[in-house]
């Protein structure tokens, strides 16, 4: 699968940025703690693929990773532009952006590119199976009363299916899969799972306080809401996900395992729709 670089923008309605989700507001303040991780995130995991360049001798893989490094790089263009609406409507988004990016700082400072790679690897898996519930069913991102704000989270989906495996396969190609690399790569996954995770709560919590409609804890119907959204059975997201996060300790482990490849035969037409999305006001 090779991924290709697209240059899209989308035009989020700011007026909606706390209140976009048609499963409720808490469900979307979650989402859009969400996107306050992903500019720093994503240019944590260029650097990480960056680090191997000249260590690749397969051109489809060369050609692969330039295409991921440019994807990577649009995605955090646009959740910039996300986030700063965050900011203007009382979220502490630029705050929270800074403390990921100082532990992601910390990171590249302190741990070799074996460490820092197998972090990028472990999360593109996690986005990579959060995208495929996106993209098998519309109550994840979809029903938006900001027709931008689906598409946007659609497109992202889309391209993280894209190029899921180019992060895996550097590692692959230049780590090997002896134990030791499998070790790194185990080890990788738990600890970003455990940061990912814990900085996310905290950040939730945050926004809620910040959010004047649902400050100081949100809403017990909120909550209910977010507790179906991500572990319940509409959608669901977190439970349904579950199985294929564990495969990722599954000796023998590839991405495209889980061959979704079908939802990619929409990115064309995807692409052809954005021109009719109405403008912000």
């Amino acid at each position: 699968m090779q991924p290709v670089r697209r240059d899209l923008s989308f035009p989020i309605d700011k007026k909606n940025i706390l209140d976009w989700h048609p499963a409720g507001r808490q469900v979307g303040l979650f989402m859009n703690c969400m996107s306050i991780l992903f500019p720093v995130g994503e240019r944590f995991f260029i650097s990480s693929v960056r680090n191997y360049q000249d260590d690749i001798r397969d051109p489809k893989l060369r050609k692969a990773v330039r295409a991921f490094i440019g994807q990577e790089a649009m995605h955090g263009r646009e959740h910039e532009i996300y986030n700063a609406a965050l900011q203007e409507a009382g979220i502490p988004a630029e705050k929270m952006e800074a403390e990921v990016k100082g532990l992601l700082d910390f990171f590249r400072k302190h741990t070799p590119r074996s460490v820092q790679l197998s972090g990028t690897v472990a999360l593109e898996h996690f986005t990579a199976i959060l995208a495929n519930q996106a993209l098998s069913d519309a109550r994840v991102v979809g029903g938006s009363k900001d027709p931008a704000m689906s598409a946007m989270w659609r497109w992202h989906a889309l391209e993280e299916t894209e190029h899921k495996a180019v992060a895996f396969d550097v590692y692959r190609a230049v780590e090997g899969n002896d134990l030791r690399a499998e070790a790194i790569r185990y080890a990788g996954q738990v600890l970003a799972s455990v940061i990912l995770f814990s900085k996310l709560a905290d950040m939730y919590l945050r926004a809620l306080r910040a959010d004047p409609e649902t400050k100081p804890f949100g809403s017990l119907r909120g909550w209910r809401q977010l507790g179906g959204f991500l572990l319940g059975r509409s959608p669901g997201v977190f439970r349904r996900a579950f199985r294929e996060y564990l495969d990722y300790f599954r000796p023998g482990f590839h991405p495209w395992d889980h061959d979704n490849r079908a939802f990619l035969k929409e990115i064309d037409d995807f692409v052809a729709q954005l021109d009719q999305l109405p403008k912000a006001a």
